[in-house]
């Protein structure tokens, strides 16, 4: 009986080979061809359109802080830290629910895009801060955090050698959207308000991405093998692993406090309102650059390490040196260009570093998001606290000056990954 179970799992065996060999000879090439181009254009559009919003909150939080209804709230940073930690927190629940329900990737994606419209309309109506966090702030990053793994898993399908490059230009998309937007949203704030500006944004986020969703399909189909096979954590018991999580942690605490705070920053200056849009613009513009541009040597310097360290300590050093010391216009735009450049690239790592260590980088990749997510959560009470000082002649113009130390001293400890090289050669 036992022979008999053996030939025939043998034979089953190489029957599902032959499936398998034959469906491979049907599948859509991987790093190239129309199937998976179109996929990279449907992510960068979803990703300029939705995650783009959250990069220009530093525009909101401006306008938010001189009316009446909001002035002298000491949580409106925490709306924006809500949008963008809420993708980051979900990502170990919502990275392993997309590899157990595959089937559900394309509808996690249509689902996440209506719920950040939804709760762009439902902020138009909230009248507090306390309102704006639960709608503008949680509910439009749980959006995103729904549709954001499926595509990035469906992503990983359709490039393997190129994959640095396509993340690249997937992230390049919110930036490219946050170098434009910041422009627009200010004039429609100042015109119409709040609440016209929100359902505007509204209306175009539905109208820019609904028409591209068919486009956002997996090239494998769904494996209910795959989804049964247990993660591999064994990557934990790796030290290096563990100096990586600790420089992307402390990264998160500093990433986002400039793009909160330059447009307040240049404000506070003396310079023209639509000065802080500019500023936040470059910063975001040089943040595709940054990504474009690692993404690339990604996928061709062998230890990450070494990126990771030219990434924080040229950041730690922009933000001590150029953003401390800024009394003009042309000062802190070099510090929005030069800390966007090198700040902006750290999350296309995260990919590579995975790679190395497994292979399944998905569950590294959810917890770099998440270690990514506790900082930037922290650094919203954090950065509240610190800015609390009246403006001054003095280092950060006084008001910002522990601020700017707090975004230095984050950035180099994140540098100090460097020093789990030795452990890397080791292995």
């Amino acid at each position: 009986m036992s022979v008999e179970l053996q030939d025939l799992s043998d034979g089953q065996t190489l029957a599902q080979r032959d499936d398998e060999s034959h469906e491979e000879q049907h599948l859509p090439p991987v790093d190239g061809g129309p199937g998976a181009w179109k996929y990279l254009f449907a992510s960068f559009v979803i990703e300029a359109v939705l995650w783009g919003f959250t990069l220009t909150f530093g525009v909101f939080q401006e306008y938010y802080s001189k009316q009446p209804e909001f002035e002298g709230s000491s949580n409106i940073s925490v709306i924006g830290a809500i949008s963008t930690s809420m993708y980051f927190l979900g990502a170990p629940i919502a990275s392993p629910l997309v590899r157990r329900y595959q089937h559900w990737q394309r509808h996690m994606v249509v689902v996440g895009s209506a719920l950040c419209v939804l709760a762009l309309l439902a902020a138009s109506f909230a009248t507090s801060v306390p309102g704006l966090i639960a709608t503008q702030g949680f509910l439009y990053g749980l959006g995103f955090a729904i549709l954001g793994f499926p595509v990035l898993r469906m992503l990983d399908e359709w490039f393997v050698r190129r994959r640095g490059l396509a993340y690249g230009l997937l992230y390049a998309g919110g930036g490219l959207a946050g170098a434009g937007l910041p422009f627009l949203l200010q004039t429609l704030l100042a015109k119409y308000g709040y609440q016209t500006t929100l359902r505007a944004a509204a209306v175009a986020q539905f109208v820019l991405v609904a028409p591209i969703l068919p486009m956002v399909k997996a090239r494998l189909p769904t494996s209910n093998n795959g989804a049964l096979r247990a993660v591999d954590w064994s990557f934990l018991k790796n030290p290096l692993f563990w100096c990586f999580a600790l420089s992307n942690l402390s990264q998160g605490l500093g990433f986002y406090i400039p793009s909160l705070f330059l447009p307040t920053f240049a404000s506070d200056l003396g310079l023209a309102g639509t000065m802080g849009a500019l500023i936040l613009a470059a910063n975001n513009l040089a943040s595709v650059m940054g990504q474009l541009s690692f993404g690339y040597l990604c996928d061709r310097v062998g230890n990450v390490l070494v990126l990771v360290f030219a990434s924080s300590f040229v950041s730690s050093a922009a933000a001590f040196c150029l953003w401390g010391f800024a009394r003009s216009l042309g000062a802190v735009l070099a510090f929005a260009l030069v800390y966007g450049w090198f700040a902006g690239a750290f999350v296309v790592f995260w990919q590579k570093f995975g790679s190395t260590l497994s292979h399944d980088p998905q569950p590294i990749l959810s917890l770099m998001a998440f270690g990514k997510g506790v900082g930037n959560i922290l650094a919203a009470p954090i950065a509240a606290e610190l800015v609390t000082r009246p403006v001054s002649s003095g280092y950060g113009l006084g008001k910002f000056q522990a601020l700017i130390l707090f975004l230095g001293a984050s950035m180099f400890c994140s540098s100090l990954g460097i020093l789990g090289s030795p452990l890397r050669k080791r292995r």
